[in-house]
């Protein structure tokens, strides 16, 4: 080795340590169903999605890192309408009018399959977790899981409340264990507060917006509560 050459290399080794290290990498992102997201540089399964990262270590890639799952599940504009076709084909599935599912979706979510509240239930008609393992809803924020899931459990209350709509809401609301067979509707104010406007929603779909003419309406009671 000459001279010359040892004297390259020491160069380029002072500079190695002065200069930053810009690292381009290919790191893999998977967001599980609960939301977690789970990053790897050697992806096990095809769930894994490639993500160009620049300069490591550096505010930005911490910030894009961080952001990465609100990114996933950024709400957008949406369009009401489009979940019709959905709404209907389950509703139909459960023999249940689909104009009461899509007041239930406005009431829960206002169409926001993203949403998530604060006590953890998710997507367009807010499946709590332990719910949604129940009907078999793999992801709570996929749009047609989500309403197939929910009509699905909706019906099965109808079913046990037979056909009363006022305790089916409650039920759906507050929790079965709240709710007696036979009643009375749980003095709960925000689920008294919800069954009014799920009500007001539906007779409002019902006048305006003919989705569906149903002559099955699988419920025996339409009222207010005051």
């Amino acid at each position: 080795m000459t001279d010359a050459v040892k004297i390259l290399l020491k160069i380029i080794g002072i500079l190695a340590v002065l200069l930053p290290l810009e690292v381009c990498a290919d790191i893999y992102l998977y967001v599980d169903e609960q939301g977690v997201s789970h990053y790897t540089n050697v992806p096990t399964s095809s769930r894994y999605k490639p993500m160009k990262l620049g300069r490591l270590n550096t505010s930005q890639s911490r910030r894009s890192l961080q952001n990465s799952q609100t990114r996933k599940y950024r709400p957008a504009r949406y369009n009401p309408a489009q979940y019709d076709h959905h709404i209907k084909r389950a509703a139909l599935t459960n023999m249940v009018d689909p104009l009461l599912i899509k007041a239930i979706i406005k009431v829960e979510s206002d169409f926001n399959q993203y949403a998530i509240s604060t006590s953890g239930a998710r997507g367009l008609m807010q499946l709590m977790p332990g719910t949604a393992r129940d009907m078999r809803v793999h992801n709570a924020f996929d749009a047609v899981q989500n309403i197939n899931g929910g009509t699905r459990y909706f019906k099965n209350l109808l079913n046990t409340y037979e056909g009363n709509l006022t305790l089916s809401l409650a039920a759906y609301n507050a929790g079965p264990g709240r709710v007696a067979k036979n009643g009375p509707v749980p003095q709960i104010p925000e689920t008294r507060k919800y069954i009014n406007k799920v009500i007001r929603y539906y007779r409002s779909y019902q006048q305006n917006t003919p989705l569906y003419k149903s002559k099955n309406i699988t419920v025996r009671k339409l009222v207010t509560v005051n």
